[in-house]
């Protein structure tokens, strides 16, 4: 798991648990199935009006992205190609044509195939590239749903602290139960603002910074194969793709440079 999503989780409801019992609160209190119902339930019926069902499905796909244990694979992509460029340059193109389906990534293989298929630069650069916007514009997407439950669960929340006072206000014989209505009502509206907060919106944010990331990879795996494909030298791939690899590995290969 990723772990400052992780720590993200402990130390925010941690802390706001921590906070409620500093203040002499007790988790019994914060605790309302039926305002779990109302919130989670309001926002997820706003967003399923919002968005189409095909954006619903590839956002919860992608949720995985949020837990997952970052990994960059970019030196061991840019190893790759560049033994794939090594053999192009000596054997040709064709001798590419056993390897490129046993590629580490689909979208290499995908990308060497046409290569060897014959296909050119053009041809290549707007196939893999509409490949790669597909890509993006999924996270994206995804992203933008879970924000709009980041802003839808605030407003049902104080729907759902609104319908727990309307249900105070018709009892205003027993002042003790009134109280401990109104206390009861507000839950609703921490609910909201919580999963809001802690939740929805991070959520959104790391699955478009992780889209972003694969995008990157992917622009790196684009750029290898074009290079292949022209018959370029191994050695003019390798320092062509640092300067594509997350992780700022282009700095690095300027600064041997320069030493």
């Amino acid at each position: 798991m990723d772990i400052s999503t992780l720590l993200g989780f402990i130390v925010g409801f941690g802390f706001i648990l921590l906070g409620n019992a500093i203040e002499g609160g007790k988790i019994s209190q914060i605790t309302q199935p039926t305002a779990f119902m109302i919130v989670v339930g309001g926002t997820i019926g706003a967003v399923l009006i919002q968005h189409p069902m095909e954006i619903i499905k590839a956002a919860v796909g992608n949720l995985k992205l949020v837990f997952q244990p970052p990994h960059d694979p970019s030196q061991e992509l840019i190893d790759e190609i560049v033994k794939y460029a090594t053999i192009a340059r000596k054997d040709g193109i064709l001798a590419l044509e056993p390897l490129a389906p046993k590629a580490s990534d689909p979208f290499l293989a995908r990308a060497l195939m046409m290569a060897v298929d014959g296909a050119d630069s053009k041809q290549m650069r707007e196939v893999l590239e509409q490949m790669i916007h597909h890509v993006e514009q999924s996270g994206d997407d995804s992203g933008k749903a879970f924000e709009a439950c980041g802003g839808y669960a605030p407003t049902i929340g104080i729907i759902g602290a609104v319908l727990g006072l309307i249900q105070v206000m018709q009892n205003l014989t027993d002042i003790a139960k009134v109280g401990e209505g109104i206390a009861t009502a507000f839950v609703a509206t921490i609910y909201g603002v919580g999963f809001a907060n802690i939740i929805f919106l991070p959520f959104g944010t790391k699955i478009k910074l992780r889209t972003r990331e694969m995008v990157a990879v992917k622009t790196l795996i684009l750029e290898g194969a074009l290079s292949i494909q022209e018959g370029m030298n191994p050695k003019i791939v390798k320092d062509r793709l640092a300067s594509f690899a997350p992780g700022h590995h282009g700095d690095s290969h300027a600064k041997e440079g320069a030493a």
